[in-house]
């Protein structure tokens, strides 16, 4: 049974949907080229929208502690960072939106929170760049991935590492410290789009033709 259904004005978006919990309910947080929005989900009610994406949005917004993140770069880079607890109706260019960036900004590859770290990806480059959450402030900044090239696979982060993978199928595992630094890099033979997925201490990689399954070795 279709429960709700709303009209959307807009030309593209790739960008998957999340849901957030909120004081009034769960919301559907949807990017698009015209408006970010927050829709209730019980009804379908807008709740808030806001402007000042690029077309062509690709990134998966993040969200914690009442802070969402919607970045884009296509044909304008933009990143922005909004305080949507409790918000309502257009909070385009208002107090809401904590801070903006117009460099270094995802366009394929979603950004990261991890502890209250905000790391994303330039374009799709291998710059990888770490600011803090709350406030944008470089923490330290931009990073050269060596050894990666074009990345469309989003990071993940788990146990205090970070897991960058290009293209080509190779995988940074960098350290979640004051200065991250690459402690290693490890090589599959096939290209390598989608993002890591990790349950446990168990990482899979789907390759082109494969699907790989990294870990510790059981004892028989």
């Amino acid at each position: 049974e279709e429960l709700w259904r709303k009209s959307r004005s807009e030309d593209t978006s790739w960008s998957s949907p999340i849901v957030v919990e909120q004081s009034t309910g769960p919301q559907v947080i949807v990017c698009g080229t015209n408006r970010v929005c927050g829709y209730d989900l019980e009804s379908g009610r807008v709740v808030w929208e806001c402007g000042g994406m690029s077309s062509n949005v690709v990134a998966t917004p993040v969200y914690a502690n009442g802070m969402l993140y919607v970045g884009s770069s296509y044909e304008k880079r933009v990143l922005m960072a909004m305080d949507i607890r409790g918000a309502e109706g257009d909070i385009t260019d208002t107090s809401r939106v904590k801070w903006t960036r117009t460099r270094g900004t995802p366009y394929v590859p979603s950004m990261l929170l991890y502890e209250n770290s905000l790391y994303f990806l330039s374009h799709y480059q291998n710059m990888l760049t770490r600011v803090d959450g709350a406030s944008g402030i470089d923490a330290p900044g931009v990073i050269r991935l060596g050894g990666l090239g074009n990345i469309y696979a989003s990071p993940v982060a788990a146990d205090g590492h970070l897991f960058v993978t290009d293209l080509d199928g190779t995988t940074a595992v960098l350290t979640h410290s004051d200065v991250p630094r690459i402690v290693s890099l490890n090589k599959i033979d096939e290209p390598v789009s989608a993002s890591l997925a990790i349950a446990g201490a168990t990482l899979f990689i789907r390759g082109e033709s494969h699907l790989y399954c990294i870990g510790k070795k059981s004892k028989r």
